[in-house]
């Protein structure tokens, strides 16, 4: 049973930052629910099969983007979590931010809430390479 803290991080790493679709995919057994929503701007994808697959397709258009958070997880009572983050090429400046809000059940996502941010602050530093 992980803390919402860690549920964050192997999200975003894990999940969404994982080139390999057997590991992404190991990771997403390890903490989404089976029936879990992630909801974004451009859809709603129900189930973990489903959320593999967006982030397979999410990873596939920026293969070389590394996902770094931009301070520790914010956590509401062991429910629920958010993380603001910053995406781009290592080494370069920062290509867009975002936050992930999760809701948890039972020490795994049960909801994954992805809201975009707008371009990155000037002032972040780049990608850590």
């Amino acid at each position: 049973m992980a803390d919402i803290a860690t549920l964050l991080e192997r999200n975003l790493q894990g999940i969404f930052g994982e080139g390999d679709e057997a590991l992404r995919r190991k990771v997403a057994e390890e903490i989404l629910h089976e029936d879990a929503v992630f909801v974004e701007p451009h859809g709603i994808y129900q189930g973990r099969d489903a959320i593999v697959r967006v982030a397979g397709e999410i990873r596939g258009m920026h293969p070389s983007f590394r996902y770094t958070p931009l301070a520790d997880a914010e956590i509401l009572h062991d429910r629920a979590g958010r993380v603001r983050w910053v995406a781009g090429v290592p080494g370069e400046d920062s290509a867009y931010a975002g936050t992930d809000f999760v809701i948890a059940r039972d020490g795994k996502i049960e909801g994954l809430y992805l809201f975009f941010d707008g371009a990155p602050d000037p002032t972040s530093p780049p990608i850590p390479a």
